[in-house]
């Protein structure tokens, strides 16, 4: 069992820059080769993913983030954070840490098996 809480969200303005982190806990040997990820969910849209690291370390990111979010996790693999820049209204969402089998490069929902609560990501123009 892995347990996930992010933390680091809140209201920016468009321009800005904000990152998000996410505590892992449970048995290491369960989550030391879990794909990890990060999604969200804005109001009327279904849940996107925005960053995924995967188990042997590749990352992949949606293309709306591409050059602007930065996936990374700590050496020992407890923290992962989410390193946004130059946000727009556009990603304005709740986003939530991910952690799943060994493949996640599409990013999907079903890659993952545990959840965090979220945290809520406002940029305003």
């Amino acid at each position: 069992q892995v347990q996930l809480q992010e933390s680091g969200g809140g209201s920016v303005q468009s321009g800005g820059s904000l990152r998000l982190s996410c505590a892992v806990s449970g048995s290491t040997y369960t989550y030391a080769s879990l794909c990890m990820g990060w999604l969200r969910e804005a109001p009327g849209k279904g849940r996107e993913g925005v960053a995924a690291l995967d188990g042997d370390g590749s990352t992949s990111y949606a293309d709306s983030v591409k050059g602007r979010f930065i996936i990374s996790q700590d050496n020992d693999k407890n923290t992962l954070y989410l390193q946004m820049n130059d946000l727009t209204a556009e990603d304005t969402a709740v986003y939530y840490c991910a952690a799943g089998g060994s493949f996640c490069y599409f990013r999907r929902p079903s890659d993952f098996d545990f959840w965090g609560q979220g945290t809520q990501v406002t940029v305003s123009s």
